[in-house]
């Protein structure tokens, strides 16, 4: 169960408690109201028994026989029946409560009250407080009739009315920001996000808020992404096919050149095969795709292997390579063609780039954050400062050393190992050249 239920839950019972405290008050007024119309005289057979008593011996004996019946009376408490004549006072001079004696008075023939004459004509008035006889019924008056039963249903209609709107408001508010933003995002605003309109909310709605500017992030990054390889392929192409246009040219008006000039037609189309390669690739690791499915991998093996493919192109060129793979079996998760590719792609750069009669130093080993860490390190010229953020970026070229391929192997490279969860890194070394340090999450299989 989520935030989101508890809220609702939460909400739900706050409304059911409100609305308890309001009947609760109705019911504690109306109960006071009732309270108030008590007789004040108590009621029971023990009372009725008692004033039947005094009203027979005040009837045919008079007030002798009465005062001879309180005198007589058995048990150890006295008769709780008061005696009262015209002026308000008892028989035997106790004293008559006024809010009893009013409600006797005021009772007529209702049960609990008794008028008597005396065989002399002295009339008297039977009655039992209520404190006169603890435990004793009191008598009820009829009550009006309670509150009719559509009044309470009223009232439990307009409650739940009232929280379901809230309820509605509270949660149908967030969901029109997000149908908003989605009809923007799909009307080409990919700049539109929906946390600042939704705010500091926390629940199941509020993450769905989050993970739609995540998704508008991706989308917004992946379409620019493609946007800016479209102008460079673009730009790059123009190139190698201008100069397949010259050549094309030139066999036409110097037919002795032809050779020639077909040798240089499928120089260049190679380089177009390359580059639309090395695109695709690049393409294919911006969506998310990889090719094969991971693997277990031994990556000292992984880099040897890589490794002997880079001296064959280093011993050309008047270069080392020399490889420190550490201690210990490494074994990381991924995909081994993409991670040959990209160890590849920094390993053959800084073959290009390192002096002459210099070594490229590659180095494996464990670091304590479970991490294995790759660095390559050459002895060239560097990279200006301000280029080592752009330094993956696809077709960039550093000004060191001039031209050499398309300046997407580096680009490939960073989107592979981030596929594998991953990050790459420049640095220049203190005494000259530049160092690539790749990290890659280190598997449990270690």
């Amino acid at each position: 169960m989520g935030r989101l239920f508890w809220k609702i839950f939460l909400g739900f019972w706050l409304t059911m408690l409100l609305v308890g405290a309001g009947v609760g008050i109705s019911v504690h007024l109306s109960t006071q109201e009732r309270v108030a119309r008590l007789t004040e005289l108590a009621a029971s057979p023990r009372a009725e028994m008692a004033m039947s008593a005094v009203a027979t011996a005040l009837r045919h004996g008079g007030v002798a026989a009465a005062r001879a019946v309180f005198e007589e009376w058995p048990g150890s408490r006295p008769l709780p029946v008061l005696v009262v004549d015209a002026s308000g006072r008892d028989l035997l001079g106790r004293p008559v409560p006024e809010v009893a004696l009013a409600r006797a008075r005021a009772g007529g023939a209702m049960p609990g009250v008794r008028r008597v004459a005396t065989p002399e004509g002295r009339e008297f008035l039977l009655f039992v407080p209520v404190e006169f006889a603890p435990g004793a019924r009191p008598h009820r008056r009829p009550e009006p009739p309670r509150e009719p039963l559509v009044a309470r249903l009223l009232s439990m209609f307009v409650a739940s009315l009232l929280f379901s709107a809230g309820l509605a408001w509270y949660l149908t508010r967030p969901v029109r920001h997000l149908r908003e933003a989605t009809r923007r995002l799909a009307e080409g605003a990919l700049e539109t996000r929906v946390a600042p309109r939704i705010g500091r909310r926390r629940d199941e709605i509020a993450d769905l808020g989050r993970d739609f500017d995540y998704m508008a992030d991706r989308l917004q990054g992946l379409v620019a992404a493609q946007r800016r390889l479209l102008h460079d392929v673009s730009h790059e192409l123009r190139s190698p096919l201008a100069r397949l246009q010259v050549a094309a040219a030139l066999a036409r008006q110097q037919p002795q050149r032809v050779e020639a000039m077909i040798e240089r037609i499928e120089q260049e189309t190679r380089r177009l095969d390359e580059l639309v390669g090395e695109v695709l690739t690049l393409s294919r690791l911006e969506g998310g795709g990889g090719g094969a499915n991971e693997e277990y991998l031994d990556l000292a093996g992984l880099l040897d292997e890589v490794v002997e493919d880079a001296r064959f192109e280093a011993q050309a060129r008047r270069r080392r390579v020399e490889f420190d793979p550490g201690s210990g079996e490494l074994v990381v998760r991924g995909r081994a063609e993409l991670l040959r590719r990209a160890f590849d792609n920094v390993l053959r750069n800084a073959v290009r780039h390192t002096a002459e009669d210099s070594a490229v130093e590659v180095e494996l080993r464990r670091d304590p954050a479970s991490a294995v860490v790759v660095r390559i390190c050459d002895q060239g010229a560097g990279v200006a400062e301000a280029d080592l953020a752009a330094l993956f970026d696809p077709f960039f070229q550093s000004g060191a050393g001039g031209r050499d391929g398309y300046g997407l192997g580096l680009a490939i490279a960073r989107r592979a190992i981030e596929a594998h969860g991953g990050r790459i890194r420049a640095e220049n070394r203190p005494q000259g050249g530049l160092c690539v340090e790749i990290r890659l999450p280190l598997s449990p299989a270690s």
